[in-house]
């Protein structure tokens, strides 16, 4: 990375913090760290991180609720770090705003990897993602520009911005990139594991190992954006579900 980009770890543990933090050093970031939730939601408010690796298992506030309030002001990456193997441990910190998460004992190259993988999509419209070869979802939508309009939607990928009846929408960028590829698809079904490569910024036909855990992970997400979108599941304006496959653009309403 050219340009120095701003990590923070959230890790109580000597030496997992201080080997994340070299990963990170390694990857081109200024690393703050912090010992505990309180202090690595005050470091959060004032260094405004591009990334932050947040363990679950913090002595004081737990991370999912480390997670909750970094949220209220911070779009930054999240990812969780937890020894807990439950699925419903992984699910509890999607929900409360995390954007992926690896279990320890991880490897440092697969943490190096989600990381750069997160920062190649663009933080805000000052920092522009390459344009992708985009495919209209509807008639109303303008590809070449990175601007879609579906049922009252709006979405602009350069300024990163999603309009629901003309007012604009607070989602995080996982959630964006979700809301993207689906539109970017039309009435094509996007499978689970589509998506969990599209998150990773992996290639359609690579054949890495998609879990369960991870295509739930999708799930979770999806019924994120869906309460912020105010989408209704079984009658959808937007976001369809096709049963043990994955998601697809709504019809067009008449």
């Amino acid at each position: 990375m050219s340009d120095a980009r701003v990590g923070l770890v959230i890790e109580d543990d000597h030496d997992i913090r201080e080997l994340v933090r070299t990963v990170l050093t390694q990857a081109g970031f200024d690393v703050t760290v912090a010992s505990s939730g309180a202090e690595g939601v005050l470091v959060a408010k004032t260094i405004s991180p591009d990334v932050i690796t947040l363990d679950l298992g913090l002595p004081d506030i737990d991370g999912f609720e480390v997670s909750r309030q970094i949220r209220e002001f911070s779009d930054a990456y999240i990812v969780m770090l937890t020894a807990r193997t439950e699925e419903l441990d992984t699910l509890i910190g999607l929900e409360s705003g995390a954007d992926d998460y690896l279990t320890k004992p991880f490897r440092p190259r697969e943490l190096r990897a989600r990381v750069a993988a997160m920062m190649r999509r663009p933080r805000s419209a000052s920092e522009p993602a390459d344009a992708p070869a985009e495919i209209p979802a509807e008639s109303g939508s303008h590809p070449e520009r990175g601007n879609y309009s579906h049922n009252g939607l709006e979405l602009s990928y350069a300024s990163r911005t999603v309009l629901v009846d003309g007012t604009e929408m607070n989602l995080t960028r996982t959630e964006f990139e979700l809301l993207h590829a689906l539109l970017e698809a039309g009435r094509t079904v996007r499978t689970k594991s589509d998506l969990v490569r599209r998150l990773r910024d992996e290639d359609y036909d690579v054949g890495s190992y998609i879990s369960e855990a991870d295509e739930r992970s999708v799930e979770v997400h999806m019924g994120n954006l869906r309460k912020k979108l105010g989408d209704s599941p079984q009658q959808p304006r937007w976001l369809q579900t096709v049963r043990g496959v994955g998601y697809r653009l709504a019809p067009i309403a008449h």
